[in-house]
């Protein structure tokens, strides 16, 4: 067996100014000392890509792996699970949530059935248990068949946690940070002080425009100002390569988000129609970022609904 000491001197320093790249499938990367990540493709879920649009991450432990977030199909967490025991013999103890959209949890079953103990925001659990929650399954039994089919299911956390909460496995501190409502009601981030690492889930979209969906993107701002003040050598985000410029890319997540605020909260204020304040504002710094005719539309009518609401 090796020691973690053996495979942290296995990563060569210059991996932490690295990233790791898309797949096909998860192939696991070093980012850092002892941790590893597989890395989506910038693209929405289908049958094509098996929904493998989101990342995950893990962190060896002198007794076990944690992983962060499942991937988006039970097929996809298990082609994980087969690459981390490649690395190590050490079982995966723990797979944490950061929040439970279906591209990050749809993997969770595997990780189930090979023991790990699942950890998320207790927030989670509402939507857990929500229409909306199955009739995404549904959809996507649909959409993503045969990836996703009628032996995929919803799983939820044997852990429920409330507030700052903390791991220690084989030494290793994961600091568990609830930081929701933002970009969902339960989001999470994991920090590991020893290594200066932090997993952002998807408040934190590298390389790529965010989907903001109904997020509460006030207190999403508020949240990325929180993580601002970390130490942080290296952040995961939930979407796009690790990233050793963990400042630039927390600060672009929030500039965008704050765009949207400005603009369309001045449209809103002004009672101007969407389509006119849409085609009047000025998207020149996002406009060339993966995902922008896709997303940015969207992420502007639902900003405008919510700085409507927001003005009453």
């Amino acid at each position: 067996m090796r020691s973690l000491a053996a495979l942290l001197l296995a990563v060569p320093a210059l991996l932490l100014h690295g990233a790791a790249r898309a797949q096909d499938t998860p192939v696991p990367e070093a980012v850092a000392p002892g941790v590893w990540m597989v890395q989506g493709q910038s693209a929405l879920g289908s049958a094509a890509n098996r929904n493998f649009i989101s990342n995950a991450g893990f962190v060896l432990t002198n007794d076990g792996v944690v992983v962060i977030d499942a991937l988006g199909s039970p097929a996809l967490a298990e082609e994980l699970l087969a690459q981390i025991r490649r690395i190590t013999p050490l079982p995966v103890t723990h797979v944490i949530i950061t929040h439970y959209h279906a591209d990050h949890i749809y993997g969770l079953q595997a990780f189930k059935a090979a023991g790990a103990t699942v950890i998320a925001q207790r927030a989670a659990g509402e939507y857990l248990n929500s229409e909306t929650a199955a009739q995404r399954l549904k959809v996507s039994r649909e959409q993503i068949f045969p990836w996703i089919d009628e032996n995929t299911r919803l799983v939820p956390a044997d852990r429920w946690i409330d507030g700052p909460t903390t791991l220690t496995l084989g030494g290793m501190e994961f600091r568990l940070q609830p930081v929701g409502p933002s970009h969902t009601p339960e989001d999470l981030v994991v920090y590991v002080p020893r290594l200066r690492v932090l997993f952002a889930g998807d408040l934190v979209f590298r390389g790529r425009v965010p989907f903001v969906g109904q997020a509460d993107s006030r207190r999403w701002i508020a949240a990325l100002d929180s993580l601002l003040g970390y130490d942080i050598a290296v952040v995961l985000p939930g979407h796009g390569p690790a990233s050793t410029s963990a400042r630039a890319d927390l600060q672009l997540t929030r500039d965008y988000l704050a765009h949207l605020r400005l603009t369309m909260g001045e449209a809103a204020r002004n009672m101007e129609p969407f389509e006119e304040a849409y085609a009047r504002a000025d998207w020149s710094r996002f406009d060339k970022l993966p995902l922008f005719q896709a997303a940015n539309r969207i992420n502007a009518y639902n900003t405008y609904l919510l700085m409507e609401h927001e003005a009453k």
